[in-house]
């Protein structure tokens, strides 16, 4: 399934995450040597399902469920290791075998308790304007790492500076919990204790990450890099403030997995043939009402890590062509069509118009985005199943015309087109129409 001559794919997110990058990193991950994961942290939940059993991966890379492949995660990452320790023993008490097959960059920053406290205080503390995190600690750990001062998978070789390190920033939290009003406060000695317990576990799977990539295409190897939320929640890119705490496009993955940018011979991005979002934040396209439930219960559409319901609209094309351009894709991976099975009648956006202007660009300020109106055009439905369909002339012409559609307004050829949640259900399109 990889494209004829790539070696190494950065599979991105081509909206605000939750787009099914999960089922398709599995669907690769079986030609693949190496699936890597670059950037976020356990507020990722990919979910992929093999025949009747579901797995939800937080931290661990999609590839996890072929047992020839090495999942990786790079200095990208930050990593709760007590969450990863307890979704490895999750998957191998499911009866996988992990065994020499896990790895984690020593420059990894690790997710602190304390991070997680910070996080909920700080998102109360927001009130009306909260971003709607997960609570992970994600942004507190991101916040230390620029600082300077975290906490890295290889500093648990030195207990010193592990002390250090946590005292210091043990007493920088409680002073922001008391200004926060929180009664709870952080005790650096039983954060201490606590990773103390569970240091050499993480300290026996440190590797070099982007030494182990390089090695690996050297070699004639298959890399993934596997990318979590979307590109409209990357820190630079997505709709600011409210985004994720790390650099989720094509650029994370060659800083995050530790290669050259040269190294990466495809970005393909993943896309919903609808468009959804979780948390707050401005949503163009979002549907309401009737509707909205409708498509939110076809698609099952409820955050894999919070289980929160997400907020469907319809297909938005200036988010997809702005994703396209941030993040170089060579092809899109369209998931989800089935979903749209019973819908008479569908809207895609192809444009924005702004106090009465058509905008060229895509808007910087969220206030705008919020502002925005998109401009629609209505297509037929197909009224019958596509879930039986293994290539792209069996699917009925009107969603074949749909597909065809999205490549224009996207300006971007569609690689993939996904079905249902089973493996066999994925499309190939013929590599002439890339």
């Amino acid at each position: 399934m990889f494209a004829d001559g790539a070696r190494c794919v950065a599979v991105v997110g081509a909206q605000w995450g939750d787009e099914g990058k999960g089922k398709l990193i599995d669907v690769l991950a079986e030609q693949a040597t190496i699936v890597a994961r670059y950037q976020g942290g356990a507020n990722a939940g990919h979910t992929v399902r093999v025949g009747e059993a579901e797995f939800i991966l937080h931290l661990i890379p999609s590839g996890a469920l072929y047992p020839d492949v090495r999942c990786l995660l790079g200095n990208g990452v930050v990593v709760d290791p007590w969450t990863f320790l307890e979704e490895r023993d999750e998957l191998v008490g499911r009866g996988l075998d992990l065994d020499g097959r896990l790895g984690i960059s020593g420059r990894a920053h690790l997710v602190m308790p304390y991070h997680k406290m910070l996080d909920a205080a700080l998102e109360t503390g927001r009130g009306g304007k909260a971003i709607g995190t997960t609570g992970r600690g994600i942004g507190p750990a991101y916040r230390d790492k620029a600082a300077r001062t975290g906490l890295r998978v290889a500093d648990l070789s030195d207990p010193e500076r592990c002390a250090r390190v946590v005292e210091r920033c043990a007493e920088a939290a409680n002073a922001t919990l008391a200004r926060q009003q929180v009664p709870e406060r952080v005790d650096p000695e039983q954060v201490l204790a606590a990773l103390g317990e569970i240091g050499e576990q993480i300290l026996a799977l440190r590797t070099d990450v982007g030494g182990e990539i390089r090695a690996a295409l050297r070699g004639g190897g298959r890399v993934l890099l596997e990318g979590a939320q979307g590109a409209l929640l990357d820190v630079d890119h997505g709709t600011y403030p409210y985004v994720t705490s790390s650099s989720t496009t094509a650029g994370g993955a060659a800083t995050g997995a530790g290669i050259g940018p040269t190294a990466i011979d495809e970005v393909l991005g993943v896309v919903k043939a609808y468009t959804t979002r979780v948390g707050n934040g401005p949503l163009p396209t979002e549907l309401e009402g009737r509707e909205a439930e409708r498509l939110r219960e076809l698609g099952g559409e409820f955050g894999a890590t919070t289980g929160r319901p997400r907020r469907p609209g319809w297909f938005d094309g200036p988010v997809v062509r702005y994703a396209a351009g941030v993040n170089g894709l060579t092809a899109l991976a369209i998931t989800k069509l089935d979903v749209l099975d019973s819908f008479e009648t569908l809207k895609l956006a192809t444009d924005y118009e702004l106090d009465g202007r058509r905008l060229t660009g895509f808007p910087e300020l969220a206030s705008d985005l919020e502002r925005v109106t998109p401009v629609y055009e209505t297509l037929p439905g197909w009224g019958t199943s596509t879930a039986a369909c293994r290539r792209l002339e069996d699917l009925p012409e009107a969603a074949r015309r749909y597909l065809r559609r999205i490549e224009e307004v996207a300006a971007t050829p569609i690689r993939y087109v996904s079905v249902g949640s089973a493996r066999d259900q994925t499309i190939r399109v013929a590599a002439a129409r890339a």
